[in-house]
């Protein structure tokens, strides 16, 4: 395995906390779209409140990144960044709102947390090269882990859960086609830019699809609505996904994706303090299936 660099200590605790905070952040969105569904909000309408309060932020970093005069954008480049960007976060985020309708948060973070053995799957199948033992053993215990949470769930919530699975699933893999895609683009164009303007895209698709399939009455939304969608905007779009970039660029994306295994489990907290959800002992054995083949995979992978 190659050895990645020695990382001073005070920028490996930096990063660690910036990435741990990024993790929990994100993990906070399903915990604010199921408090929000209480409301009867539909999943696009709640979607495009979420992405035009963090619109503006994108903006701003998209301005703030031609600062460093980096040369312009080549057309293909440009065709790179709106693909990723409907791919990766329009998609990805569609699928994932609809999704919530059906499952419970816990097993919605446990499936998207899966997109790290997809991104193994689809880099195998892309350059036809055989799976390793590791993988193997990684893929069988979070697919493992996925099949306990699911089938206690199909028993406790009902007949839905396998369609919000696959709809949640389908934005793990939109991710992970994101992911491969982005490893290619972000850098030849930055880090800051690449996110910026792949993000100003994605709010902008959500924002087209809401005014060609929605009323704009379906604007006016109980005031707690707004609130949960400011709450998102900030603490599960915007902040983490700076966060993330500044604590990838101090400790690596290895680390970063070992600090990001506290995503699921503090999901699972969340939702029972804030939704109700009851915390099973076949859950949590499930949820531990799926973190130690995570970090197994990410383990495997080659540092970036």
């Amino acid at each position: 395995m190659e050895q990645s660099p020695a990382i001073p200590r005070s920028a490996a605790l930096v990063g660690a906390g910036l990435v741990l905070i990024a993790a929990m952040g994100f993990s906070a969105k399903a915990i604010f779209i199921k408090l929000a569904y209480r409301y009867h909000v539909d999943p696009v309408t709640l979607l495009a409140l979420r992405m035009s309060m963090s619109l503006p932020f994108f903006l701003l970093a998209a301005v703030w990144s031609r600062r460093e005069r980096a040369p312009r954008l080549k057309p293909r480049e440009w065709v790179s960044v709106v693909f990723l960007g409907v791919i990766g976060y329009y998609l990805a985020s569609l699928f994932d709102f609809l999704g919530l309708q059906y499952v419970t948060a816990g097993l919605e973070r446990l499936v998207l947390f899966l997109y790290p053995t997809l991104v193994v799957l689809i880099t195998v199948i892309r350059y036809r090269r055989p799976i390793a033992g590791r993988e193997l053993v990684a893929l069988t215990l979070s697919y493992g882990g996925i099949a306990f949470v699911f089938l206690h769930d199909l028993r406790v919530e009902g007949a839905n859960v396998p369609l919000g699975t696959g709809l949640v699933f389908a934005s793990a893999l939109a991710y992970a086609l994101y992911l491969v895609g982005a490893g290619e683009v972000v850098h030849r164009i930055g880090t800051l830019r690449f996110t910026a303007y792949v993000m100003t895209v994605s709010c902008a698709a959500v924002l087209a699809q809401f005014l060609v399939t929605e009323p704009l009455g379906a604007l006016y939304q109980p005031g707690p609505v707004y609130g949960l969608s400011a709450a998102m905007a900030l603490l599960s779009t915007v902040m983490p996904a700076f966060l993330l970039t500044a604590g990838i660029r101090r400790i690596g994306a290895r680390n970063a994706s070992m600090i990001g295994a506290v995503g699921p489990v503090s999901t699972i907290a969340l939702a029972a303090v804030f939704l109700g959800e009851p915390v099973s002992a076949v859950q949590l054995f499930g949820a531990a299936l799926v973190l130690i083949g995570v970090i197994t995979v990410s383990v495997g992978r080659r540092a970036v």
